[in-house]
C-alpha cells in the first residue's frame, strides 16, 4: 500500500473521527479508503452507463 499525504478541512476530519469513535470504521485511514473506493465505484458506474460497456473493478 502506498502512503499519501493530503489536507482535509478540520470539520470533515472531525466527522471521520466520529465515525471511528462510533465503530463504523476501525480508523481514519480505513474510513478515507472506503470513501475513495465508493467514489471510484460511482465513477465506474457512470462510465458504464455512458458507454454501455461493462467494466470490472481493479481494486
Amino acid at each position: 500500500m502506498e502512503r499519501v499525504t493530503l489536507r482535509i478541512p478540520k470539520q470533515q476530519i472531525e466527522e471521520v473521527e466520529r465515525m471511528v469513535e462510533t465503530g463504523e470504521f476501525p480508523n481514519r485511514s480505513e474510513a478515507i479508503r472506503s470513501a475513495v473506493r465508493e467514489m471510484l465505484n460511482e465513477q465506474q458506474s457512470e462510465n458504464r452507463e455512458r458507454s454501455g460497456k461493462r467494466t470490472w473493478a481493479k481494486v
